[in-house]
Formats: C-alpha cells, sequence, structure tokens
C-alpha cells in the first residue's frame, strides 16, 4: 500500500491491513473519558452499574448494563423508592446523556448461585452472554463493582415450551414521535418527559392481544435509541400498557469506525442473536414504514423463514413520513402478499388487530 493510500484510510478512519486504530472521534472520546474519569475519581466519585433488561434460555442468559461514575451519595439500588438511583436514573433522560461512563471496568454478576466477573467495552456497556442453569421465569442477576453497591438487573428466561415471541420498535411504532429524526435524540434525551409522550393508538391492545393468544411469549423491544434513554422508555411502557420485557438499545456516541453507529447493522445483529439464542422461537416482527424496519424485517424471513411467524408493519402518515425522512412515501414498502411469511400494514395498532382477526389469526 503506498504512503498516499495509508494516510488516506487514517484520515476516513477507515481499517486496513496496516492500521486497526479506531476512528479518530473514538480515540477523542477516549481520552475525554481518560481526563473527566481521572478528575471524578480524584472527587471521591466511584464505577456503579446501571442495569438493564436481558433475556435467556434455560441454558444461558444475555446480561446488559452500562458502568457510570457516580457520587458517593447516589443510593445502589432501590426498587421502590422514587429516587434517581442507579437502577431508575432520571425522568428525563438528559442526566443520563450527562453522565460519564467508566470504560472497561471489571463487573461481578452473581446469577443462579453462580458469580462470574466481566469486563465493560470502551463505551461501559456491559454484554455478556452466561452459562448458567435457570428455570423458566423471571430471575434477577446482582451486578457490582465493588463490595456495596450492588444493583440488580431483570433477567426474562424464556420456557422451552414457548413457539412465538415478539420483536418490537418503539419510536413510530409503539411511540409517535412527530419529530424530525435528526432532531429526535435530542429531544428525547433533552427535553421530552415521559408523561408527555403520545401511544400510536391501539398498539398496548394489539401486543396485550397477542400475549393473551400466546402466554409463553417473550416481548423484546428492539430500537435504534441510545441506551441512555432506557429509563425514560422502560416508563413509558409500563404506565401506557405494553407488556414488560428486554430493551435492546445502541451506544451513543463514536464508534470504532465512524462517528455513529449503524442503525440498521444493530437490528441485523440483534434479530440474528436473537435466532441463535432462542432457535426454537418463531417471531412477530413489529415495526413501521418511516424507516427501515420493512426492509429490514423482509430480509430476516428470507434468510430465515422458519424463525418469522408474521410481520406486522404501521403506516405512517404522509406528514410524519416527511418528518422521518424528508418525503411523502415510505422508504420501503410493506410485502404483503408477495410470499413468505405473513406480511400485514394498517395506520395503527386497531388496523393491525382487525386483520389478524378477519384472518382468523386473532380470536375476536
Amino acid at each position: 500500500m503506498s504512503i498516499l493510500s495509508r494516510l488516506s484510510t487514517v484520515v476516513r478512519g477507515g481499517s486496513s491491513t496496516t492500521t486497526d486504530r479506531p476512528h479518530w472521534a473514538a480515540r477523542l472520546e477516549d481520552v475525554k473519558n481518560g481526563v473527566v474519569g481521572g478528575a471524578l475519581r480524584r472527587l471521591g466519585w466511584q464505577p456503579r452499574v446501571q442495569p438493564f433488561h436481558g433475556y435467556g434460555s434455560e441454558r444461558s442468559v444475555r446480561v446488559l448494563a452500562k458502568v457510570l461514575y457516580a457520587s458517593p451519595s447516589t443510593p445502589a439500588d432501590y426498587h421502590d423508592q422514587p429516587v434517581h438511583d442507579m437502577r431508575t436514573m432520571a425522568v428525563r433522560g438528559w442526566r443520563n446523556f450527562a453522565g460519564q461512563v467508566a470504560p472497561h471496568r471489571t463487573v461481578h454478576v452473581l446469577l443462579g448461585q453462580q458469580q462470574f466477573t466481566t469486563r465493560a467495552d470502551r463505551s461501559g456497556i456491559v454484554d455478556v452472554t452466561l452459562e448458567v442453569s435457570l428455570p423458566p421465569g423471571q430471575h434477577e442477576a446482582v451486578l457490582w463493582t465493588m463490595p456495596g453497591n450492588e444493583v440488580t438487573a431483570d433477567i426474562t428466561v424464556v420456557p422451552p415450551t414457548a413457539q412465538v415471541g415478539l420483536v418490537s420498535d418503539i419510536d413510530d411504532t409503539v411511540m409517535v414521535t412527530w419529530l424530525p429524526r435528526p432532531m429526535l435524540a435530542f429531544w428525547n434525551a433533552f427535553v421530552v418527559h415521559q408523561s408527555s409522550r403520545q401511544v400510536v393508538p391501539g398498539m398496548p391492545r394489539l401486543y396485550q392481544r397477542l400475549l393473551r393468544e400466546h402466554p409463553q411469549m417473550p416481548v423484546v423491544y428492539l430500537s435504534t435509541g441510545a441506551w441512555n434513554v432506557f429509563p425514560v422508555l422502560k416508563r413509558f411502557l409500563y404506565r401506557n400498557g405494553y407488556p414488560d420485557g428486554p430493551l435492546l438499545l445502541t451506544d451513543w456516541g463514536p464508534t470504532n469506525t465512524g462517528f455513529f453507529r449503524s442503525g440498521p447493522d444493530h437490528k441485523h445483529r440483534s434479530l440474528e442473536r436473537l435466532r441463535k439464542a432462542l432457535p426454537d422461537l418463531r417471531w412477530i416482527l413489529v415495526g413501521d414504514d418511516g424507516q427501515h424496519d420493512p426492509t429490514i424485517y423482509a430480509e430476516f424471513a428470507e434468510r430465515h423463514p422458519e424463525a418469522v411467524e408474521a410481520i406486522l408493519i404501521r403506516e405512517l402518515t404522509e406528514p410524519e413520513q416527511l418528518l422521518a425522512h424528508g418525503t411523502r412515501k415510505p422508504l420501503a414498502e410493506p410485502r404483503e402478499d408477495r410470499g413468505g411469511p405473513l406480511s400485514l400494514s394498517a395506520p395503527d395498532g386497531h388496523g393491525l388487530l382487525a386483520k389478524l382477526q378477519s384472518l382468523r389469526m386473532l380470536a375476536r
């Protein structure tokens, strides 16, 4: 490779056979994390674990969390008290974005009477699959960085007899945004209170009806939103009657290859990981036509037709399409009646439920 080619590769932040250095923005973020983290440690702040909702089978589970610096006065884990502890964090997400991650910290996990040790990545994210035997149902993993700051993370173990699972997008699928996509992360993180978010009509009822039809059905929320807004989204889903379940979100900020993570790549990887972790399930995939959900779901169904029960797409209005991507037409048309798994689309949950009932997929 010529000198000019090598320089070009480094400037673009790409990889080559001669350099595996992360993108310059990621390197800059690493320096910032080191400087700010060092200052906080000198002030007596400690790395604490913010737990997320994990999932798995009777043989292995995926544990998710984030390590952040917290002041000595921050409680670690209070289930029922309305305080800003490491479990609940803030009602508005801005405090989460203002928090300082603690990269590469050792995290201890106690689950099913077994103790494990893992490490956070450069963004403070803990994402580890543990080989552990657990009965189906809801469990709690205990996580800590040092004795005295233990927190508990919810873990859903899917029964081996479950046949159907539900994967749902969030923005414009279960929650109305009415914002241009470039502004969405900022608005959700820094401005919007959970009580002012609008639910997509009929979607909670649709999910509850599907759960009644399939009582063992796990529900997983898959979004390109940042882990920082996990507590806010959890509250929104709970208060609006959506079934509880893990949220699979993304890291915020630069990656090893660029300024931002790829939303479609995140969804592709997450679907593949769900399929491998729970190979006996057939998934109902729910999204909207404002971005790439129809294409992502259709491609997954083409690769793994045995893993898809149905694809349900919420149709955005023309003003919503304009806000989502700048044109009045969907980026990708839902693939109804084109072969493969059942694919349906409607403007809201009421319409999707009516179509499922008309096809006798659900009782009236």
